[in-house]
Formats: structure tokens, C-alpha cells, sequence
């Protein structure tokens, strides 16, 4: 069951499916489409998954969003995060991800799990990762 997002998440949500499209998933063949917006920018920056015969120069959809977001707009507080994957139940960030996540952004911070029929759940940061390795205050 999709749940109800407003008009500028659903449309992020929609642009996140376009880019899932492009994902590069020769291996694994698990496409997955995400948009990060930040607060007070208007743009929502997206990314897909991309693989690599070499599995640790793979980079997830998640982080692809925000290593983008952050070179063009430098370090800001994020607004929420899309992760849009075909699974019927969507996947969550992996633990990289969200050690990503943790180091840059709000605890309070919005995660939306969609998959092809919509937007499914929405969870926050701390939920997902309730105890994050933080070796200095940023």
C-alpha cells in the first residue's frame, strides 16, 4: 500500500524511477533509483547504482545522490532521502549508506522506501540506525 507524500516527493519520487533505469547492474541485477533533497535548495539531486567487476569500486544509488548533491552544493542538511528499488517489499540503505548518511545528516531525517507501485513506508534515520560510529563531532 502506497502511503500519502506531498506533490514535491512524489514527483522526486517519479524522477527516481527514471534513474533507477540507468542503473549499471551487470552483476547483481538489482536496480535502484535515489533522490536526496536538501533543505533550503530547491534541486533534488538523484543517483543510481553502478557496478564493477572490482565489487569495492561498486557505489550504491544512495550514496551516487549524495557524493553528486555534495560536489555541486558542498555540505548541507539533508531534507530527505528516496530509495526506489523493484522489490515488493523496498529495501532499505545498506550500512554504508547509512553511515553516509549518519556522518552528514539530521538523525530526524526522512527515509521513503518505494519500489515500482509508489512510495511504501517511510522511516527515519535513527530508526534504521540507532547507534552510528561517529569518531568526532563535524
Amino acid at each position: 500500500m502506497t502511503i500519502q507524500v506531498t506533490p514535491e516527493v512524489q514527483a522526486a519520487y517519479n524522477k527516481s524511477l527514471d534513474t533507477r533505469a540507468n542503473a549499471y547492474a551487470p552483476y547483481s541485477k538489482f536496480q535502484v533509483g535515489a533522490a536526496v533533497k536538501f533543505k533550503d535548495f530547491d534541486q533534488v539531486f538523484y543517483g543510481c547504482n553502478v557496478e564493477n567487476a572490482s565489487y569495492g569500486a561498486t557505489i550504491c544509488a544512495e550514496r551516487n545522490a549524495i557524493w553528486g548533491a555534495v560536489a555541486s552544493i558542498g555540505k548541507q542538511n539533508l531534507e530527505y532521502l528516496i530509495v526506489t528499488t523493484d522489490q515488493e517489499e523496498p529495501a532499505p540503505p545498506c550500512a554504508l549508506c547509512l553511515q553516509v548518511l549518519s556522518e552528514f545528516y539530521d538523525p530526524e531525517m526522512p527515509i521513503y522506501l518505494a519500489n515500482l507501485q509508489g512510495i511504501q513506508s517511510q522511516l527515519l534515520l535513527k530508526d534504521i540506525l540507532p547507534i552510528p560510529f561517529n569518531s568526532f563531532e563535524v
